[in-house]
């Protein structure tokens, strides 16, 4: 073979493997989001013990892509609070820069934040004591946590949220109601489960509106009753 012919298919070669590296770069990254999500979508409905098995199984990878992204159950854990709280912090940036009734961008966000699972996701965190202390996710959900309080501070000062709640009440609320129903049928873990959260949802939000109709029992609660520090 003639050097021409040597440098061709050399040149070749290297286009291949560079045209190769980034289909594998996209492949990682897509399994490591179906990860993240079947996790979300498990950990939402059953909680922070389902069996890695079954959330290799539902986002269509090995288990051996699973334990390459993430080698324990906690990992795995810190990054779906991570994403999950990032994704809503995104979503109240956008709801405090949207012009129009501030009651309604708090709704938006609740709505926004339940299609997440945020409130039920964040929770997570007080299950795994390891966790409560990373700095990252301490820094995300107070971060969180004020951006929300803003939003309802916006709402009540435009008269249209009792004043009488906190960001407690609001992400607690929001972390009940999109649990599942007890004993549901399957098909009510999908649309008609969507349907009820939406409801209920909109039901609470309503609750929150001015006038007052009732006397809340207790007090607000802050981040730290929520989240107690383990030091």
């Amino acid at each position: 073979m003639g050097t021409k012919q040597v440098g061709t298919c050399t040149s070749a070669l290297a286009a291949g493997i560079r045209a190769a590296a980034p289909r594998l770069r996209r492949d990682a990254t897509l399994n490591r989001e179906r990860i993240l999500d079947a996790a979300r979508r498990l950990f939402a409905l059953e909680g922070a013990d389902v069996p890695l098995d079954e959330i290799a199984k539902q986002a269509g990878v090995g288990n051996a892509t699973l334990y390459r992204n993430f080698p324990d159950r906690t990992a795995l854990v810190r990054q779906v609070a991570l994403s999950v709280m990032e994704r809503g912090v995104e979503q109240a940036r956008e709801a405090l820069a949207a012009p129009g009734d501030p009651f309604e961008a708090l709704r938006g966000f609740v709505l926004g934040a339940a299609e997440g699972q945020v409130g039920a996701l964040c929770s997570l965190l007080s299950e795994h004591l390891a966790l409560r202390e990373d700095e990252q996710l301490f820094a995300t959900r107070a971060e969180l946590w004020q951006l929300v309080e803003e939003l309802m501070t916006r709402a009540r000062l435009a008269g249209s949220l009792r004043p009488d709640v906190g960001a407690a009440d609001l992400l607690g609320a929001v972390a009940r109601l999109t649990r599942p129903l007890p004993g549901s049928a399957d098909c009510l873990e999908n649309e008609l489960n969507e349907m009820f959260v939406n409801r209920h949802l909109h039901l609470f939000m309503d609750g929150l509106r001015t006038p007052v109709t009732s006397v809340l029992p207790g007090r607000v609660a802050c981040l730290e009753d929520l989240f107690p520090s383990t030091r």
